[in-house]
């Protein structure tokens, strides 16, 4: 395909509940939206680094001024024919994950598009319903977590993720988990901890949990390979794979049993894709993250989890979950039945991505920009 034009957009949506984590607190959630022209056709990515860089080094402002004066100029022009072309014409800047991904992700809706295949199809998913996960913050008090979790129990979710922090950690599991003795959960720590917590991750233990996501700092592999060697809980890895690289690394030094894939973080749906095959052939289990992005990237994520290896609930919500309205049409709803456990569906038609709405873009915009 030719690349005529990009258009960036840098938004701030604005959160119900603010979203605590270990490391900090969002009242709402700045994403940057990329649309990929070409002729007459058009895809929309998004990629989500949050407002500062304290999940990731990136950070939207920033990612927005890369595209707009490095990334997106570099294939303006050009015709990038596979995902494997655009990722050797962004391959001289170093890094920069989420910035790739705003591009990677709008090249694939628009070649799913011009191939007239369903996004899900294109990637080599072999589903069409993937099963959804309920996640939950830091909250106000112990009681409305407990209140929250047993909504979702009632909802049937397979499985609960818990935000986990100093202050907000074994007292806060074990209230869970004495009121509910035998859900899957597991708790996410996004990097709050260090090797030296090691007594705290022996308490966990006796929790019976899933996993531990991303325990320790958020570019290590080493500390993580020891601490799994020390506990029978699995980790689960996330800040430290940004790359199919740093997955093998993982794989190499046994740091984890399983891996939280997120577009945004590991540089698109091509990069995340391989490290789905690496890690299906090294017997390690992935499932896909979310970073609270609008219905765009909430179907971006959607597609990838229909991929074979993907085989714990994903991290994906319905839009009123944490928006008074999406930015884009449709919104993302999921399908709750009277047997079964929540599901989202991954569209069977080409060309019914959510598109964002022109008012609610300006309703919300930070920056924009246009490279053609």
């Amino acid at each position: 395909m030719h690349i005529d034009k990009i258009e960036l957009y840098h938004v701030a949506m604005p959160l119900i509940y603010p979203w605590r984590t270990a490391y900090g607190e969002d009242k709402s959630i700045d994403s940057l939206l990329v649309k990929l022209i070409s002729g007459n056709e058009y895809g929309w990515g998004e990629t989500t680094p949050f407002a500062a860089p304290c999940y990731s080094p990136e950070w939207t402002s920033g990612v927005f001024h890369l595209l707009k004066q490095w990334l997106a100029p570099a294939i303006v022009g050009r015709e990038i024919e596979s995902p494997q072309q655009l990722d050797e014409s962004l391959a001289h800047y170093k890094g920069n994950p989420f910035a790739k991904a705003g591009l990677d992700t709008a090249w694939w809706v628009l070649d799913s598009k011009l191939r007239n295949l369903p996004l899900h199809r294109a990637l080599g998913g072999q589903r069409d319903r993937i099963d959804v996960g309920a996640d939950f913050g830091v909250m106000d008090s112990v009681d409305d977590l407990i209140e929250a979790v047993g909504t979702a129990v009632d909802s049937r979710f397979k499985r609960v993720k818990l935000k986990f922090r100093p202050g907000w950690d074994v007292d806060m599991l074990a209230a869970v988990r004495s009121n509910f003795p035998d859900l899957t959960m597991h708790i996410d720590c996004n990097s709050g901890y260090r090797l030296d917590d090691l007594p705290l991750f022996r308490k966990i233990d006796k929790f019976n949990l899933a996993m531990i996501e991303q325990p320790l700092a958020h570019d290590d592999l080493v500390d993580h390979a020891k601490l799994a060697k020390q506990i029978d809980t699995p980790i689960c890895l996330d800040e430290s794979v940004n790359s199919l690289g740093r997955a093998q690394q993982a794989i190499e030094l046994e740091s984890c049993r399983w891996v939280n894939i997120k577009p945004g973080r590991v540089g698109g749906l091509t990069a995340a894709r391989a490290i789905h095959d690496l890690c299906r052939e090294a017997g390690i289990g992935c499932w896909v993250g979310g970073m609270l992005e609008s219905s765009v990237g909430a179907s971006l994520c959607v597609a990838l989890a229909t991929l074979e290896n993907f085989t714990y609930p994903a991290d994906i919500f319905p839009s009123s979950r944490f928006y008074e309205q999406d930015l884009a049409n449709p919104p993302v709803e999921i399908a709750v039945s009277d047997t079964g456990p929540p599901q989202v569906e991954a569209p069977n038609i080409a060309s019914i991505e959510p598109q964002p709405v022109d008012e609610r873009i300006e309703r919300h915009c930070v920056d924009r920009a246009v490279i053609e």
